[in-house]
């Protein structure tokens, strides 16, 4: 603390006034003893004498001391000035929009006080205009493939219903068929939108979780229960594995169902040749580890780091045909991360392995 009142502007300035001063004092002081001298060197005793006897001694160091002064001052000032015209460029530079420049902080006073602010408000801004563009980006992305979706089943259903209302159907068996297929795009819409509300309410205001302590073996066993129509359609059928029937961690049950549900539909989806979708639990230490796993074709490394974004399909065609909305495993890891979960993909030729992980509930937590 001693340390930093003593090297503050303030200091310094009066440090550099008070050097200024005693230099000046002491070349006067010696420049007169050499003019004392010289009064008895023929050259200059008549010059010198004139100066004492008209003028007097005294003004004369009076005003070199002056200008001496102000000298010794500029020299020494000289670089606490020339930092202030550094920091001036630049602030005139950042001015200008260049925000990646930051000042270089030479000093730990009142200067560097300022310049440390000065380049934290503009990695802050810096910081800001990165995540306003991302955001914008977003945006766009977003309502470009939103419509892009909407697009494709809006179209099919208006041309099937442009048909009808246009008696281009032979009998009442093709006018059932064009009002199924009409109505089961329908579905599909109504399914994307609903994915879509439910990605923008996670993305939005932080969500409102109700909490309850739940144990993973048992919600697992009974959603995959309510799973057995699909599997069986399929042609596939589930089995669960745990460790331990007594795996608890702290969710909102609601929120859980909509992720496993999206994870196990994804299993059923592009695990058809496996015949099996396995779902296992085990513990670690601190967490409980729920894997979901099917036995279908393998996703190619190079969309593994994007399988969780909205709208990315690894296999765009087989995702078209088997009606994924691209939004399913994005909510699945939007809501497992608002629990302070994590969730990991694995893939190879034998089996993909879709790994969440929560924290453990232990005792009586």
């Amino acid at each position: 603390m001693k340390n930093k009142f003593i090297y503050t502007m303030r200091w310094k300035f009066i440090y550099v006034f008070v050097l200024s001063i005693v230099l000046a004092a002491i070349t006067v002081f010696l420049s007169y003893r050499i003019l004392l001298a010289l009064i008895y060197v023929k050259p200059f005793t008549t010059p010198v004498r004139w100066v004492v006897n008209n003028i007097g001694s005294t003004p004369v160091m009076v005003v070199i001391g002056g200008f001496l002064f102000l000298f010794f001052f500029f020299i020494f000032s000289r670089k606490i000035i020339g930092y202030l015209e550094e920091i001036t460029l630049g602030l005139q530079e950042i001015a200008k929009g260049n925000l990646s420049y930051e000042i270089v902080a030479r000093s730990s006073d009142e200067l560097g006080v300022v310049v440390d602010n000065i380049n934290l408000m503009t990695r802050k801004l810096r910081k800001s205009i990165e995540e306003e563009r991302i955001a914008e980006r977003t945006k766009n992305e977003l309502i470009t493939g939103v419509s892009h979706d909407l697009r494709t089943p809006l179209t099919s259903i208006l041309g099937y219903l442009e048909l009808i209302e246009s008696d281009r159907y032979k009998d009442e068996v093709e006018l059932r068929y064009y009002t199924n297929i009409a109505y089961e795009k329908t579905k599909n819409l109504k399914k994307l939108i609903d994915y879509l509300f439910d990605y923008t309410s996670l993305h939005g205001n932080d969500p409102v979780l109700k909490k309850t302590k739940i144990n993973m073996y048992g919600f697992l066993k009974q959603l995959a229960e309510e799973f057995i129509p699909a599997l069986t359609k399929a042609g596939m059928s589930y089995r669960l594995a745990s460790d331990d029937e007594m795996v608890y961690i702290h969710a909102d049950g609601n929120q859980l169902v909509r992720a496993y549900e999206n994870l196990i539909s994804n299993a059923i989806r592009y695990g058809r040749e496996g015949k099996y979708v396995d779902i296992q639990i085990r513990t670690s230490s601190s967490e409980a580890i729920v894997e979901i796993i099917n036995y279908g074709e393998v996703i190619p490394q190079m969309d593994l780091p994007y399988i969780f974004e909205r709208f990315y399909r690894a296999e765009k065609s087989r995702s078209s045909q088997t009606g994924g909305t691209g939004l399913g495993l994005a909510i699945a890891k939007s809501i497992i991360e608002v629990h302070g979960g994590q969730i990991a993909v694995h893939s190879n030729r034998s089996m993909t392995v879709f790994e969440t992980r929560f924290p453990l509930l232990t005792g009586n937590s």
